[in-house]
């Protein structure tokens, strides 16, 4: 039974009052103490409340809620602590970190707990392989925005104005980001197992993987240039965006046709 069944609306709006309430005795007392429950709650919010949306849009989940948390959980941990790691390895070799590496690091990393389930093969759908990949993009990119927050509201000497943009910012765009290039990525090694009969790495695969590194090395571009809260110049907050939106676009066409396949399978 899928027990997040017309919840994520509830989530998103209890998620929202909760940050109001926290931000208000903030503002109010001035006390410090609730600053990483700002962050957790705005940081988590918009990740927690599309991970339930996705689980409710696509029909006859075979994943229960447990596993879908583990990938949360354990995927989004360890994402960030290989990408992390990796990336300051290449940063200590190198000296510098091109936007593409980064990309090729953190697509990488995102994979490692998906491709766990992906290898047992109890999960055997498409539909499957979307929630489990977005499930662990969207724990990685909600601990992403905790450590960007943290560390913009130390840059900016305790601005809390500073703090609510990047949450937003970072928070409302992660389902076009994190989400949608690890979605796209499981959504094909998922396709390819079914089509094949077993666990493949083929080019579609390889193609899916190169493109999401690829627009994720576009947004880390255009998004870095112009600002972590899109500060920059209009072309350059345009041209993130247009990633944005084609990241998204293509993770609802994969939704879609597997939502269709699944219906059809049953």
């Amino acid at each position: 039974m899928n027990i997040l069944k017309r919840r994520w609306l509830q989530i998103f709006v209890s998620g929202i009052v909760l940050l109001y309430l926290l931000e208000n005795a903030l503002v109010r007392t001035g006390n410090p103490n609730y600053v990483p429950s700002v962050i957790m709650i705005g940081a988590f919010l918009v990740p927690v409340s599309f991970t339930a949306y996705l689980y409710e849009r696509m029909p006859d989940w075979d994943v229960p809620f447990p596993s879908l948390a583990a990938c949360f959980l354990w995927g989004g941990v360890l994402g960030t602590v290989l990408a992390g790691v990796f990336e300051y390895r290449v940063l200590l070799s190198l000296g510098f970190l091109p936007l593409l590496g980064v990309g090729l690091i953190e697509e990488g990393a995102k994979l490692v707990v998906p491709v766990a389930f992906y290898l047992v093969g109890r999960y055997r759908s498409e539909a499957d392989g979307i929630v489990l990949g977005v499930a662990t993009a969207m724990g990685f990119a909600a601990l992403e925005t905790m450590g960007y927050a943290f560390v913009l509201l130390l840059r900016s000497g305790g601005n809390i104005a500073v703090l609510n943009t990047v949450l937003l910012a970072r928070g409302l765009l992660s389902p076009a980001g994190h989400a949608a290039w690890t979605g796209l990525v499981c959504s094909s090694l998922w396709r390819e197992r079914l089509m094949a009969g077993r666990p493949v790495m083929n080019r579609r695969v390889v193609g899916s993987f190169v493109a999401a590194v690829i627009l994720h090395a576009l947004w880390d571009t255009f998004n870095g240039a112009g600002g972590p809260a899109f500060s920059g110049w209009p072309f350059l907050r345009l041209m993130a965006l247009l990633v944005a939106l084609v990241s998204l676009a293509l993770l609802i066409r994969r939704v879609r046709e597997a939502s269709r396949e699944k219906g059809v399978s049953r």
